[in-house]
């Protein structure tokens, strides 16, 4: 499905004529690279000049060698690369007029008036202060005699475009910063690896996370790993929290578990807004959980302070993605703005990019920390925005069991079966979906093996114990097979009588979408099927209609392995690596892999090529081998084409690049689908399966009628997926106009609009649709259309 050519990019984007520089500034996070990367070569396609800034503020106020022209080749090879590459330095002097005023004068030098700032809420209000003191600065500049005064004319306004880099997902307006994915990976990873020393020694640990005045990571990583306790600045626990935090610890332990994790943000506090740190909590006898924990249960507790682990290493495949959409809408946004657009910021609003006014964002952010500051502390929740209410919502109602007595009795049976590929993320789902089942009072049945252990009676009654531990599990620990239920169906009616199933909660790919739709069509035949089913998409191959997002634990397996690949290569003579993914006639893994992974090409079923863009492809990476680039990566999806083999394609780069390069393949297979789920997996699959359960509750009180459920309409067997900026319920009978079913894919695919960024990124000549680039919003119009759930956790 190719592009269309969009004359409005060509014909009003250019930007010849302009220069545009790009700085981090601040603190480092991951994919600040990326987003780096993606201004440069965005900028140079448009035809702008694009300049570095190194060492973020102060490179500007020291101006020099610090400023430098950024050429295509300056930014290959550091996309994989963690913190910034051009620097990152806190600077006083540009706090100051005279700082601002050097500043200036570096900017006016080179003809730069378009700037493009990558750091937190300080650097991007300190971009634009400068911008509304600009004219100003350049009228001193002129009476000092350092410009001439033309200078005033051609260079009349600074334009600024921010993006959000910050680990701690403190910038309000946004559901995900650059680089906050990444330091999800660093605590899980670390998360992770101590639960297994905590369980050989059954031992409490005390984890600190970063977040001086945001709870984010600690909050999710929670949620990730099912934290018996965490400790937020927004949040802070209730007078007495340290004998409930034992009472909680006690309880887990006599439920059979042999571990305990207590996670705790750096900026942590308490009611009286006393400061409560691991060390707080290791050496403060009077307040002291660890101490607590020690002397009146007597297990044996470990501290551990993650630290500037969080910030460092590979960014994640999400933060890449992430990054790289922003930098080039960055560049949109810049040749776009006129002398009256106030400076914007770049966010992510669900599966959306945004652009919002830079100071309303500003503002909002500094009115948590004064909600905060005021002890009006669900207020700070609830300007954090919704995905972070949402998120405390979900861990609370999963971490913290009521008692028998506090539970509802609905007298609903609800079955959770898992159907298709196993994915991960499908076990943190299941585990959701148990928990709060039981929180809304009803018994919950596990389907081992899909709906072929349905048809055979492999059903058992699941309990909150029997969950526990399961976020971090790869694979499906209920068993999954791909076996559809029309054959069987008389069986599986015959089951839910007689285990009084109520509900249906289905967890899988295109087989479960398959499945719901031929139990809904058997309700004719079986009234044991008019009963509420709703499915949640879980699929490495990201193909079931109705959801922009499943899963992304392929994503980042298919990116670490690109990266090991290429740095295979580094030192040796020029070489080109073929990769095939997996993915069915589904082109997404092939296309945002290699998005992520810096691919120069990707092969894909929806958009056909033959062999006239083999060749093309070829020459062009002929092309560049001759200059300085030394590898090249070539993806292709498994179904693509059936005689433009993996093989073939092997084949064919390596004759015809003979002399020039030489070429290794890879097929990726199973790897794809194995590995602990990512934190993007635990949280997604967490809070879509708990709204998942919601409805489902919802759903059974209104179909409850004379002692019984019937529930026979088109919106009583839904998908739950991801649409754009929100989570939405659809009727499967209405997703089958949208369906290719020879092919297992959607008739539309919204990532297929990322294609053009691969190859522009690659330095490819081809048409960019900016119809759903970002438009100008509002703070509060895009809170309004907030989803419960956002796209990045």
């Amino acid at each position: 499905m190719a592009q269309p050519d969009n004359k409005k990019f060509f014909e009003n984007l250019t930007g010849a004529g302009k220069a545009i520089a790009v700085l981090t500034s601040g603190g480092d996070a991951q994919g600040m690279n990326a987003a780096v990367r993606a201004v440069v070569r965005m900028g140079i396609y448009v035809g702008a000049k694009v300049y570095f800034i190194h060492e973020g503020y102060q490179g500007m106020v020291d101006g020099g060698d610090n400023i430098k022209e950024a050429k295509w080749e300056s930014v290959s090879s550091m996309l994989q690369v963690g913190g910034t590459v051009i620097g990152s330095a806190r600077c006083k002097e540009f706090r100051t007029h005279e700082g601002r005023l050097k500043a200036a004068h570096n900017l006016v030098q080179r003809g730069i008036t378009n700037l493009c700032v990558i750091g937190g809420d300080g650097s991007l209000t300190g971009a634009n202060l400068f911008r509304e003191e600009w004219s100003g600065l350049l009228t001193e500049l002129v009476q000092q005699g350092l410009i001439e005064e033309d200078a005033v004319q051609r260079y009349s306004a600074l334009h600024i475009v921010g993006m959000v880099g910050s680990i701690d997902n403190d910038f309000c307006g946004t559901d995900m910063t650059i680089g906050t994915d990444s330091a999800l990976h660093r605590i899980i990873e670390v998360v992770d690896a101590i639960m297994t020393t905590a369980q050989s020694h059954q031992r409490t640990f005390v984890l600190e996370v970063m977040g001086r005045h945001c709870g984010y990571l600690a909050l999710v990583s929670a949620l990730a790993c099912g934290a018996d306790w965490v400790l937020i600045p927004e949040m802070p626990p209730e007078d007495g929290w340290e004998e409930k935090m034992c009472e909680k610890l006690s309880a887990t332990r006599s439920r059979g578990s042999r571990l305990n994790i207590i996670i705790v943000a750096e900026g942590a506090i308490d009611r009286h807004g006393k400061a409560i740190t691991s060390s707080t909590v290791k050496d403060d006898v009077s307040t002291s959980g660890l101490l607590l924990v020690v002397r009146h249960l007597g297990f044996d507790t470990r501290v551990t302070i993650l630290g500037h682990v969080q910030r460092g290493g590979t960014p994640s495949a999400f933060d890449r993605i992430l990054a790289s959409r922003m930098g080039v809408e960055a560049v949109l946004a810049l040749l776009e703005t006129t002398a009256n657009t106030p400076a914007c910021v770049v966010s992510l609003c669900g599966n959306q990019a945004v652009r919002l006014p830079l100071m309303e964002c500003v503002q909002m952010t500094q009115e948590v920390q004064k909600a905060m500051d005021e002890k009006r502390f669900e207020e700070a929740v609830r300007l954090r925005g919704r995905s972070f209410e949402n998120n405390l919502r979900t861990y609370k109602l999963l971490a913290h069991r009521k008692p028998e007595s506090e539970l509802p009795h609905s007298n609903f049976n609800v079955a959770v079966l898992n159907v298709g590929a196993p994915a991960a993320g499908m076990n943190a789902a299941v585990r959701s979906a148990v928990r709060v089942g039981i929180s809304e009072g009803h018994k919950m049945f596990a389907v081992n093996d899909g709906f072929e252990g349905f048809y055979k009676g492999q059903i058992r009654e699941i309990k909150w114990g029997d969950v526990g531990g399961w976020t971090g599990q790869g694979g499906s620990l209920l068993g999954t097979k791909r076996t559809l239920p029309a054959k069987h169906v008389d069986k599986i009616a015959e089951q839910m009588r007689k285990y009084n199933i109520n509900a249906l909660l289905v967890v899988g790919g295109f087989e479960a979408y398959l499945g719901i739709m031929e139990l809904l069509a058997a309700r004719g035949t079986y009234e044991e099927l008019c009963v509420p089913m709703v499915m949640v998409p879980a699929t490495v191959s990201n193909n079931v209609p109705g959801s922009d997002l499943s899963i992304d634990t392929a994503l980042n397996a298919i990116v670490e392995t690109c990266d090991r690949i290429k740095q295979s290569a580094s030192g040796t003579k020029r070489r080109v690596f073929i990769i095939e993914t997996m993915g069915g006639y589904c082109g997404y893994l092939a296309s945002v892999g290699g998005l992520a992974a810096g691919a120069d090409a990707a092969y894909i079923y929806e958009e056909p090529f033959d062999i006239r863009d083999l060749q093309s492809n070829v020459e062009h990476l002929t092309e560049k081998m001759k200059t300085s680039i030394q590898r090249g990566l070539v993806l292709r999806n498994e179904n693509s084409n059936e005689n433009y083999t993996t093989d073939f394609i092997y084949q064919l780069y390596s004759e015809e690049g003979r002399g020039v390069f030489d070429c290794r393949k890879n097929v990726l297979g199973h790897m794809q689908q194995g590995g602990a789920p990512s934190p993007f997996d635990r949280n997604f699959g967490t809070k879509i399966s708990a709204k998942a359960m919601q409805w489902i509750s919802k759903k059974l009180k209104e179909s409850y009628r004379q002692g019984r459920v019937f529930a026979n309409t088109e919106d009583s067997a839904c998908l739950l997926g991801m649409r754009r900026r929100a989570l939405v319920f659809q009727p499967v009978v209405q997703l089958k106009e949208e369906t290719d079913f020879v092919h297992r894919i959607p008739k539309e695919q919204w990532w297929l609009k990322l294609r053009p960024l691969m190859k522009i990124l690659a330095k490819y000549k081809t048409s960019y649709d900016v119809s759903d680039s970002g438009q100008l919003e509002h703070v509060v119009c895009n809170r309004t259309k907030e989803s419960d759930t956002s796209s990045a956790i």
